[in-house]
């Protein structure tokens, strides 16, 4: 249910417009591009933006730089696993993880990396062509060449050879909106996606038969200290494919990245809050307790109960991370925009809170 004084708003819901992705996020002029894309946009056009300090003068080419932040993350759920990998680029270092989670052992493996300025690692700032690495005893690499998402991974337990099967560019969830004061976030995922390729866990070769991946591409000129909710899905509800993005916290200055897929078919969602307590989640590596996800409007009412999941907190000095990423199941309804709804009963998916001070 709903909290008291929340009521469902009946029937077919007003669908969010997208606009023409432009050739360039950023103009020649310096514009930034605000709003939903009808796609993927392949230039960010970082060498045209005019980074000005929050007094409107100039910033310095070196705060230009290092203000920049990129992250990328691949998400896939196979019958036996869970696989998370992720790259954080904040310029002044790199940090990176990959996880295995056993859906029947609840165990979780995983590696870490943490890479010095420029030292082993690279990001490129497009999220239709480009590559990002993590180098070391343990490797990855995420290469996208024409839209299409391509993961390698060599670890101790997991090796990958993978390719995520996006077919209607126009279904991807792309969009930028204003952060801060002086900022931007460009934001683009892409949920519920067909795999390909060879992938080998502990040594053993997995069937990627109704296997399901999901990608996560933001970059931009975020807050120096930031704070976000997530929660992401993608599952078969038995002839359905369904995909789901759920966030709050950075995303959300007239516009946020909250998106269902059905049958590949991208809607966009109002705005969620995310209720729960990270309280327990100081205690050693115990999960939090249950979360509720919702919307003013009733699309989504979600319930998600930890199982397991990673935590990492840095403290750095200048620079902090506070990151909490669980793996559990997700109970409840979400509505599609004809009013039609949709019941979740412990559907596995992911969910992530997450402070930063970069």
């Amino acid at each position: 249910m709903l909290p008291a004084g929340e009521k469902m708003i009946e029937a077919k819901h007003a669908e969010i417009q997208s606009i023409a992705a432009p050739a360039s996020l950023i103009d020649a002029s310096g514009k930034v591009q605000f709003g939903h894309f009808n796609q993927a946009v392949g230039n960010l056009g970082l060498h045209h933006f005019i980074y000005n300090t929050v007094m409107d003068r100039p910033a310095s080419a070196w705060a230009k730089h290092f203000h920049y932040k990129q992250f990328q993350f691949i998400s896939i759920k196979t019958k036996h696993y869970i696989i998370g990998v992720a790259i954080a680029d904040i310029r002044y270092l790199a940090s990176g993880f990959c996880y295995v989670y056993n859906i029947a052992s609840q165990e979780l493996q995983e590696t870490n990396w943490l890479k010095p300025c420029g030292v082993a690692y690279g990001t490129e700032p497009s999220s239709v062509n480009s590559r990002a690495y993590i180098n070391g005893k343990a490797t990855f690499s995420m290469t996208i060449e024409n839209g299409q998402w391509q993961l390698t991974v060599n670890t101790p337990f997991i090796k990958a050879e993978l390719s995520l099967l996006s077919v209607n560019p126009e279904q991807v969830m792309a969009m930028c909106s204003p952060t801060a004061y002086n900022g931007w976030t460009y934001t683009q995922k892409h949920n519920a996606l067909a795999l390909n390729g060879a992938l080998t866990v502990n040594g053993v070769s997995q069937n990627l038969v109704g296997a399901l991946a999901g990608y996560d591409f933001s970059a931009g000129y975020m807050r120096r200290e930031t704070s976000w909710r997530w929660a992401s899905i993608s599952a078969q509800l038995g002839e359905l494919t369904l995909g789901l993005n759920l966030a709050a916290g950075v995303n959300e200055t007239g516009f946020n990245e909250n998106v269902l897929w059905l049958q590949g078919q991208k809607q966009l969602l109002g705005p969620v809050h995310f209720e729960f307590s990270r309280l327990p989640a100081a205690r050693g590596n115990q999960p939090s307790n249950n979360w509720h996800i919702y919307s003013a409007d009733g699309r989504v009412n979600l319930h998600f109960t930890p199982l397991n999941g990673r935590q990492e907190r840095l403290n750095l000095w200048l620079l902090k991370s506070n990151f909490r990423q669980y793996i559990g199941h997700f109970s409840g309804v979400l509505t599609d925009q004809s009013g039609k709804q949709h019941h979740l009963d412990k559907v596995l998916g992911l969910s992530e809170d997450h402070f930063a001070r970069w």
